[in-house]
């Protein structure tokens, strides 16, 4: 359930206040106003997104940051009389009505206008009056008006607005096509007849139909040059449809010399991330083993670090390394979600690692394979602990005491984050902490007896602190455990990098989801909500020697849950959203191509594609259904990547058999 009074606070604190508005009554309105109460039930979950929701008459409330400088820009005081021209849900005049005097708000669609006038009843805001009618001629009779905001983009400043501003009144509206990016200008009456125009800026909003707005049905998207920004940039002129097509280099198979030759101008590199767009896509998958095959066997990588526990990966490791396995209760990758490790694509991929380093002598030129992740709480704890039985029992009996506090939460640790809220937990967070102090204390004499089996315990402590502080903060604030979990996959690959070459030498592929290893400074995520991931913190520490690549797709299907824990389905991925860099890469023609954002003459596809689109993510969850809310976001692709690989259609990745392979050694990690 959605605590609605936080997501509000944090949306003010992170998409408001964040974003540089500063009028305190803004600020104070928005932290006021339910904006759950202004959408369908079914989308109340999305009230506090960063985006604009969809609203009954195919119209739309618009983005909180977007009504937020609306308002602040029209500079609202506690005396004023305001007209909203728009009303749609009903949310700005709401706001308004916390801060001003009186609000008129009028709106064409009879069904929107009442179901608004219900809310304000509800709410009890009886400060605000409401009217159908063409809100381009506004309200005459309650006229003059101190502001005026225009949620609609008219194809100029309509007069009777203008004349309806009390003298130092502000009228704050887009203006420009019906379609598309308007300029939002703010218009200020500083005479009878004198009017003083301001461009506050690109926005996009439906059109204003009206008397003195544009005809339902025209199809003119031309607006007149006298009243609207003219679009002269260079982007403007830009098709960044057929700039993709002609920087696109298409590749017919994923075993190909296009993929090799692409792989290899990633050679110099100290760290390759490839992400994925989905967590159950077979391409993806297939196209990350192929680049990581030609990385290790020709330009030196010998790490593979991915988005999974380190205890399962650990088991992988073994296998493909020819070391002993260590004892386990249960196979490798069995918690949710087991597809996204347990298939057929990774199975080939970890077979070819085993054969490879079979013909390696040197084990510092062995390719391992790492986890970076935190949610194996319990395996985590079980590996420290049967290290130390062996290397320092002594030592062993003090983890067990100090591990203790967490044994109630081992097998399902979320509720440790809940329990933590409401009793003193500083203790297990002081427990865990020391254990792992105590640890790196004795490197030395560990790393003595057996280097790898005490990176292993290393790496499973610092996993422990980890998991117990993400789950103790998980129920604060999604950005603050985002954060989290990010900086400690980041901390384990500078740690294994550290451990398979001095820290100067060694060469990693990371395996993650896109909304990991692209670069997060260049999307909502970074922008609006202050997180953080593992592609923005390479790209500090290893500056252009970290290399970003990023994956799309336009349809097909995908293997992802309904529900947190829920069943695997295999489900139909919708075609991409029209205002989506998705839509343009399906419409730049090739089915399958290579986008380098490095190579040479890129400057003017860089220039295209800079301003921010729609991008889609689909992790283990996908619900179609509410696709454009709950699995897009905003993002400059050609920041956020250094390169991006596109398929047109792709299949869902096919899980492994529950039973063990015919022939299939006992040790091998994905046998049951």
């Amino acid at each position: 359930m959605v605590d609605f009074e936080t997501a509000r606070a944090q949306m003010v604190r992170r998409q408001i206040a964040g974003r540089g508005i500063t009028d305190s009554r803004v600020l104070d309105a928005m932290r006021t106003v339910p904006r759950e109460a202004f959408v369908t039930e079914s989308l109340a979950e999305f009230a506090y997104d960063d985006s604009p929701l969809p609203i009954e008459e195919g119209q739309t409330i618009s983005q909180p940051l977007v009504v937020a400088e609306m308002i602040a820009a029209a500079a609202v005081g506690p005396a004023d009389r305001v007209l909203d021209v728009g009303t749609g849900s009903g949310y700005s005049a709401a706001v308004l009505s916390r801060i001003a005097a009186e609000v008129y708000t009028i709106e064409r669609h009879e069904g929107l206008s009442e179901s608004a006038r219900r809310r304000f009843e509800w709410l009890g805001y009886d400060n605000i009056r409401s009217r159908i009618g063409d809100g381009s001629l506004g309200w005459p009779e309650e006229a003059p008006f101190d502001a005026i905001l225009v949620a609609a983009s008219g194809r100029d400043v309509p007069k009777a607005l203008r004349e309806q501003l009390r003298i130092g009144g502000r009228l704050i509206i887009p203006v420009g096509g019906r379609l598309g990016r308007q300029a939002l200008l703010r218009v200020r009456r500083t005479g009878e007849d004198d009017y003083r125009s301001e461009d506050l800026g690109s926005v996009a909003f439906v059109p204003l139909i009206g008397e003195q707005g544009w005809a339902k049905d025209d199809p003119n998207d031309d607006p007149p040059q006298s009243t609207a920004r003219a679009e002269t940039t260079t982007r403007q002129t830009l098709d960044p449809v057929a700039l993709i097509r002609d920087a696109a280099e298409p590749f017919a198979e994923i075993d190909s010399a296009e993929i090799d030759r692409f792989a290899d101008r990633l050679r110099d590199a100290r760290v390759v991330l490839i992400g994925e767009a989905t967590h159950g896509t077979s391409e993806f998958y297939r196209t990350r083993a192929r680049i990581t095959r030609r990385l290790i066997q020709e330009h030196g990588f010998t790490t593979v670090a991915v988005e999974a526990d380190w205890p399962d990966a650990a088991r992988i490791d073994q296998y493909v390394r020819r070391r002993a396995p260590s004892p386990a209760e249960e196979p490798a990758f069995s918690r949710f979600p087991t597809w996204m490790w347990r298939n057929t694509d990774v199975q080939d991929f970890v077979h070819w690692l085993h054969r490879y380093n079979q013909d390696v002598n040197d084990p510092a030129r062995q390719a391992g394979f790492y986890g970076l992740d935190l949610y194996s709480l319990a395996a985590s704890i079980e590996a420290v602990l049967d290290y130390l039985d062996k290397v320092d029992p002594e030592t062993a009996r003090v983890a067990r005491e100090r591990y203790g506090c967490l044994t109630p939460w081992q097998r399902d640790p979320a509720t440790y984050g809940r329990a933590a809220l409401t009793r003193g937990f500083e203790t297990c967070e002081a427990a865990v902490t020391s254990m792992l102090q105590d640890l790196l204390g004795k490197r030395l004499d560990y790393l003595h007896r057996d280097s790898e089996s005490f990176l292993d315990a290393e790496q499973n402590a610092r996993l422990v602190a980890s998991a117990e502080q993400y789950y103790r903060v998980m129920y604060r604030g999604s950005a603050e455990s985002w954060n989290l979990r990010d900086r400690h996959m980041f901390d384990t690959l500078e740690a294994v990098l550290a451990a398979r070459g001095h820290n100067t030498t060694a060469k990693a592929v990371v395996w993650a989801h896109n909304s990991h290893i692209g670069n997060a400074a260049a999307t909502e995520m970074g922008i609006a909500r202050g997180e953080l991931n593992i592609g923005q913190l390479c790209r500090e520490r290893f500056g252009d020697a970290a290399l970003l690549v990023g994956f799309g797709t336009d349809h097909g299907t995908v293997a992802a849950a309904t529900d947190w824990d829920g069943p695997m389905e295999v489900k139909r991925v919708r075609p991409s959203h029209e205002d989506s860099y998705e839509r343009l890469c399906h419409e730049a023609g090739p089915g399958r191509f290579l986008l380098d954002f490095r190579a040479e003459g890129r400057e003017e596809l860089q220039y295209a594609l800079l301003q921010s689109r729609l991008e889609r993510a689909i992790g283990v969850i996908y619900r179609p259904e509410t696709e454009l809310w709950s699995h897009y976001f905003e993002a400059s692709l050609p920041r956020q990547f250094d390169a991006y690989i596109w398929f047109d259609e792709t299949r869902a990745v096919e899980p492994l058999s529950a039973t063990r392979v015919e022939g299939m050694p006992e040790t091998y990690p994905f046998g049951l």
